[in-house]
């Protein structure tokens, strides 16, 4: 089977709590073709069931094609098309399309608008080009105004202003970058079997296209909801109320045409598969597939029931505000003064977020505060029992290291996806305290204590009950571990994925290429590993049973 891989680039495939999964996805299943296509750069070797790679740069100017590379970058704007003013008959096809497009979006319910303006883009982008610089021209800038302010505009959009209007273009024009591709050939996305979207949004994108010219099935998977993380983004909360209005217009209409139109709909858990019930998506078309962990790397500290200081916490993620390790702080300072012994470590993950360092030097500045150094004796150096490390340092050189070194590993966030530590720890046999967001009761399911975000004495008091009771703590260890085995592992994520992908194909139109052979020729039995059926003739059945 050829499956059209879509990512969000970076390294190694994806980014954000994505993780590995997709380049364990690639390698795991080697009896199949991936196309990769990315929304951004990539630069990792590639497994030889990989062979063809296109990119994108969505974000920042196009760049040309790079002549006899296995990456092929796409153009934005730099074609004959994009140079050339639009004729009449195309102008007004954009006039058509964009209203379309824009009245889906300024009005209070979309009766299809949206997607038609999209796809008639679509197709003036693929047959003319030129569609960004369209994008950015006071003929899209006048319609957006038009249709903010036509009757049954939602009241948001109706106070737009000028400023508001021009900003929303541009970040429309890069949001419809992918219309312009140069994917939507016979011999790119016309050639593979699936579109497998790894994210939702932008990214699978190219797979609506592809399905609308080349009936090509959409699978999506979102382990981290796109609309949620627009939501949350610190950059939109700092727009107009106009604006981000209508940007939020603009990622839920996406959104809910990429649920409605995905032949299956695969969120990494259960709380982003909430959000897509809400977004419209159909509950039979959505089926939860737990992003795939290496449990290989914890096997040693799992299997260890005598690593572990009983006096040590350890906190392992990315430093960010949504971490509230604020509130961990406070909670540790309660938990200290009821048992004086207890530490806690504090791990970081390497973040490119720009507020990460603030963050980490305003947590350092508050827990010194709180725990001045602390000396054994009258002329003995002072020691903080807090600890801020970096993964990969002399103290915490890899993750099993600093997990081996917990009684308890806890989790103090706010807001939180999949909680990939709380999995590893896991893995590890660890005893785990977490707040109640995400998908946290989800992943424990019984095996730690859960208590409520942002309620420091909760969180004391959880951890400072498994300090003290070290025979529970070891039974909650051994069930959070054979719990991960069970549903987190590389192996159940894969499994799941080759299920589904035989599952859509079969359901899929034959489409005949030439030189192709056809989906399914052979029977499934050609397939059995082994010599049954040698077996069965010198055996004296003379064939085997049907």
């Amino acid at each position: 089977m050829r499956i059209g891989l879509l990512m969000e680039g970076g390294h190694p495939y994806a980014t954000g709590e994505a993780g590995l999964w997709c380049e364990r996805l690639v390698h795991g299943l080697g009896q199949h073709q991936f196309d990769l296509y990315a929304l951004g750069p990539t630069g990792m070797p590639l497994p030889p069931n990989a062979r063809t790679v296109r990119t994108g740069d969505v974000s920042g100017p196009g760049v040309g094609t790079a002549p006899g590379s296995r990456i092929e970058r796409a153009a934005f704007g730099d074609d004959r098309a994009s140079r050339r003013a639009y004729g009449r008959r195309e102008r007004r096809r954009f006039t058509e399309a964009f209203h379309a497009l824009a009245t889906g979006l300024c009005a209070e319910h979309d009766e299809g608008s949206f997607a038609t303006g999209l796809y008639a883009l679509a197709d003036l982008a693929r047959e003319r080009g030129g569609l960004p610089g369209a994008l950015r021209s006071d003929d899209a800038v006048r319609a957006l105004e038009t249709a903010c302010r036509a009757p049954g505009a939602r009241r948001t959009a109706a106070a737009a202003g000028l400023p508001d209007h021009l900003a929303f273009a541009d970040h429309l024009e890069r949001a419809l970058r992918p219309l312009s591709l140069d994917w939507y050939e016979e011999e790119a996305l016309g050639a593979v079997d699936l579109c497998h979207a790894t994210a939702g949004g932008t990214t699978a994108l190219p797979g609506l296209l592809a399905k609308r010219f080349f009936g090509t099935p959409l699978l999506v998977t979102e382990y981290g909801v796109q609309l949620r993380a627009h939501y949350l983004s610190p950059a939109v909360a700092r727009h107009s109320a106009p604006l981000r209005a209508l940007l939020a217009a603009l990622h839920g209409r996406l959104a809910a045409e990429t649920y409605g139109q995905a032949a299956l709909l695969t969120p990494g858990n259960a709380h982003a598969r909430r959000w897509q019930e809400k977004c419209g998506a159909d509950r039979a078309r959505i089926r939860t597939v737990h992003p795939g962990l290496a449990a290989d790397r914890f096997a040693e500290v799992g299997e260890d029931e005598e690593s572990g200081d009983p006096a040590t916490l350890v906190w392992v993620g990315r430093v960010e505000p949504a971490k509230d390790l604020v509130a961990l702080l406070h909670a540790f300072a309660d938990l200290r003064a009821r048992q004086p012994d207890v530490r806690l470590r504090i791990v970081a993950v390497p973040n490119g977020e720009p507020c990460a360092d603030a963050y980490l030097t305003h947590c350092k500045g508050f827990a010194a505060q709180l725990f001045p150094d602390e000396a054994p004796v009258a002329h003995a150096v002072g020691e903080n029992p807090v600890t801020f490390e970096e993964l990969g340092g002399p103290e915490a050189p890899t993750l099993e290291d600093a997990y081996a070194s917990a009684a308890v590993v806890v989790l103090s966030s706010v807001v939180e996806g999949f909680p990939t530590s709380l999995v590893e720890a896991m893995f590890c046999a660890r005893a785990t305290v977490s707040t109640d967001v995400g998908a946290v009761v989800e992943v424990i399911g019984g095996t730690g204590l859960v208590v409520p975000p942002r309620n420091p004495r909760a969180l004391a008091d959880a951890c400072l009950a498994l300090l003290r009771d070290p025979e529970r703590r070891h039974r909650l260890g051994a069930a959070a571990r054979a719990r991960a085995l069970e549903l987190f592992t590389v192996d159940q994520n894969l499994a799941a994925f080759r299920g589904i992908y035989l599952e859509l194909l079969s359901h899929a139109p034959v489409r005949h290429r030439p030189g192709d052979g056809v989906p399914f020729a052979h029977p499934a039995e050609a397939h059995v590993p082994g010599s049954w059926t040698h077996q069965a003739v010198t055996a004296g059945t003379g064939a085997p049973d049907a």
